[in-house]
């Protein structure tokens, strides 16, 4: 069963009656979280329940499930763990990537080509670097030059670009000479090369920089947020963070300051809470800006499927919404 306690800032560790704490942790993805107790691999359910064992113990290596699978490595190799931690795609790649829209980016031999989820070439390896798929489109690369393919490996948009990134908000960077502008997904440039650095789309805004400076262009490529920010990321349910006068805070889509910059560090929102650091501990706030889990972790991750990531002392678990850190029977289960 389900059981959260909420122990006071100091002493956290000590205070808590069988936590479930781990050598490292994931998010969750899929209703499951990754977690390390040494050399153990195995995935969690949001009751803090070992949902998937690994069954390959030469497993060192896996990453989240997307669409089923996750990619895992033993030995030099990659391959994929089914729901049921055995090898639903046997380990036999140099490189993979996870799975987006059906198919797969793998290194097999010396090119990366795509595989469906049988474990069967798609798209025949040929191409030097290739991506996921968003929307149908999938950034690869040959020799100098980048493009797009579709799912069935038809190039979309030539291999001509020197240098491009994923679709996002079916809007693409793409690079002409030393300036960066957007492509849409049939290669056409809507978005002028003017800018010295620009980034993917997010929630209709895109961050691009100035010189040293950024700002946020709209998908007509206007300037809707001025480039006057020393740093920025990216719009995340309405708000993005920004470095102002040395302190992190958050703007809103117009460039009005939301939150006072005031944190030593400040992460994008997720799930209405957004990881910040202050005084050299790590905790939540919500998007008016008050405490919503107080600062004292030694690190912090991302809100997902209701549960976020907390570092205490040097090992990882999991609180709620409202600071409860996950407690249970402990890793002993995948034994």
């Amino acid at each position: 069963m389900l059981q959260f306690i909420n122990p006071q800032p100091v002493a956290l560790a000590s205070a808590m009656t069988n936590p479930l704490l781990f050598d490292s942790v994931s998010d969750f993805a899929e209703g499951v979280a990754l977690v390390r107790m040494k050399s153990q691999l195995a995935y969690i359910n949001r009751d803090g329940q070992v949902s998937i064992r690994v069954a390959d113990d030469n497993v060192t290596v896996a990453t989240d499930y997307a669409e089923g699978l996750a990619v895992a490595q033993a030995g030099d190799f990659f391959g994929y763990l089914d729901r049921s931690g055995s090898w639903g795609i046997p380990v036999q790649f140099r490189k993979a990537k996870a799975f987006s829209e059906g198919l797969a980016a793998v290194q097999g031999g010396t090119k990366y080509g795509y595989v469906n989820p049988q474990g069967e070439w798609a798209i025949e390896p040929q191409f030097d670097l290739a991506e996921r798929f968003v929307n149908g489109r999938a950034l690869v690369k040959l020799e100098d030059a980048y493009g797009y393919v579709d799912t069935t490996g038809r190039r979309v948009v030539p291999l001509t670009l020197k240098d491009a990134w994923s679709f996002a908000e079916s809007l693409a960077v793409a690079r002409v000479d030393r300036l960066y502008g957007y492509i849409n997904p049939d290669g056409e440039m809507v978005v002028a090369p003017t800018y010295d650095g620009a980034f993917s789309f997010a929630e209709g805004l895109a961050r691009v920089r100035q010189g040293r400076t950024f700002g946020f262009i709209n998908a007509e490529g206007k300037m809707v947020v001025e480039p006057t920010l020393a740093f920025a990321s990216d719009f995340s349910e309405g708000l993005a963070a920004a470095l102002i006068e040395g302190q992190w805070g958050y703007i809103d889509p117009t460039g009005r300051v939301a939150i006072a910059p005031q944190f030593d560090y400040a992460a994008d929102f997720s799930e209405g809470l957004a990881v910040v650091q202050k005084d050299g501990r790590y905790g939540y706030v919500n998007p008016q800006g008050e405490w919503a889990i107080a600062p004292q972790y030694a690190n912090a991750g991302r809100f997902s499927e209701g549960r976020g990531r907390v570092q205490i002392d040097h090992r990882w678990g999991f609180v709620d919404a409202e600071g409860n850190l996950l407690s249970g029977a402990g890793f002993k289960d995948v034994e």
